[in-house]
């Protein structure tokens, strides 16, 4: 959230509050009293629902009706401009009121998870199909073909698509009017026009070696796409993502250039058997990325300039969710799985030089792959599948 920051000083540490929740995977923060939860069951028949939580205790405010679902894999929710939510899960999209009452519902094309979306600056909603394996459910490549999809955010109603040549198994990504595809070779662009959407003639191939495999989320910042391949085997997980990858090649940190398609790749620790669930962090203040090995247990930022990207700390840590950055302070929030004691830590480190600031438990005994949320009260929210948790500076 803008505005949002830790800045942790000498003497200060991390307190949690903590509860268990099953299955959240999302928060947003619509405004300082209203804090949101995605929830949702498994299998193919799997349904979502909204949790409105109070900001401090994390107690059930409201909850929405059950939402129509579909095969289960964590999707998305987002605060409008209109100020109503929006959430995408199994092959359904929802529009809820901020009392949680639905406004408007539609079934998506394919029979598959959508894995979350992007908002246009138009308002519209991008998502599209995961053809992945998913727990119970494994599948060989060469995984079938997407579909870009746009949603009018009144009625949810379908205004256009756009076939992808490949399967994509990671997560949308947007930079205005572009929206960016990490198929399972190469990055795809599509723009839309306010109609419809075209694919234009950029594809950028970052899959080069024997043993790598297809590359997760990218973040879109100064001028570049920033991600990591060898996303194969995350349906593996079963409270970690340690030591589950398959991949042979090491896991890289990509880097594609969006003015000329260039590819660029760096170890994270030339490793086997690496593997991501998850996007890197980016900092265009400080021209710092911190990207992480899930499989191999290691954590390491990179410093970059108009040409080259370098390695500068690493750190050995089980994470393996989506990271905060708080770019005025220079800090960002990772998390650590000991599997030892069976609990994950939030850890917060200093992005140029990966000092520790402060670390804490949370009340999650499995590794968090999902997606928390900066709050507004020098805290921030950490969920894993199996609890929400607060964590304030004190």
């Amino acid at each position: 959230m803008a505005g949002a920051q830790l800045n942790i000083a000498t003497g200060e540490s991390l307190r949690v509050t903590s509860r268990s929740m099953l299955v959240v995977t999302m928060v947003v923060v619509a405004s300082p009293d209203e804090v949101f939860v995605l929830c949702h069951t498994g299998g193919d028949d799997a349904v979502s629902w909204v949790e409105r939580v109070h900001p401090e205790t994390l107690e059930t405010l409201a909850t929405s009706e059950h939402l129509a679902g579909g095969p289960a894999w964590p999707g998305g929710i987002a605060v409008h401009p209109n100020e109503d939510l929006y959430v995408v899960f199994g092959n359904h999209a929802h529009r809820l009121n901020r009392n949680l009452q639905v406004v408007a519902s539609c079934t998506l094309p394919r029979g598959r998870p959508y894995n979350s979306f992007v908002l246009l600056p138009d308002g519209h909603l991008v998502t599209k199909d995961f053809s992945g394996s998913r727990p119970g459910n494994e599948v060989a490549e060469p995984f079938a073909a997407t579909q870009l999809v746009v949603l009018d955010p009144t009625a949810l109603k379908i205004v256009a698509s756009l076939d992808i040549p490949e399967a994509s198994i990671a997560r949308l990504s947007a930079d205005g009017d572009d929206v960016y595809v990490v198929g399972t070779s190469s990055l795809w662009r599509a723009r839309w026009n306010g109609v419809s959407l075209t694919r234009d003639d950029f594809r950028a191939e970052y899959r080069q070696f024997v043993g790598q495999t297809f590359g997760w989320d990218a973040v879109i910042a100064d001028g570049s796409a920033w991600f990591m391949d060898n996303g194969e085997s995350t349906h593996k997980f079963a409270g970690t993502l340690r030591g589950v990858g398959t991949a042979t090649a090491p896991l890289h940190l990509v880097r594609v250039r969006l003015d000329s398609g260039r590819v660029s790749l760096i170890d994270i620790c030339g490793l086997p058997g690496g593997v991501v669930a998850n996007p890197p962090v980016v900092d265009a203040q400080r021209k710092m990325v911190i990207g992480f090995d899930s499989g191999n247990g290691v954590l390491a930022g990179f410093s970059y300039d108009e040409r080259t990207v370098r390695q500068v700390w690493s750190h050995a840590q089980n994470h393996g969710s989506h990271m905060l950055l708080y770019p005025e302070s220079g800090e960002f929030v990772s998390a650590h799985h000991d599997a030892e004691r069976g609990i994950e830590q939030v850890v917060v480190r200093d992005v140029s030089t990966g000092h520790e600031k402060a670390r804490v438990d949370t009340g999650s005994p499995i590794q968090s792959v999902v997606f928390p949320a900066c709050g507004t009260r020098r805290d921030f929210y950490w969920c894993s599948m199996l609890s929400l948790n607060r964590v304030t500076v004190g």
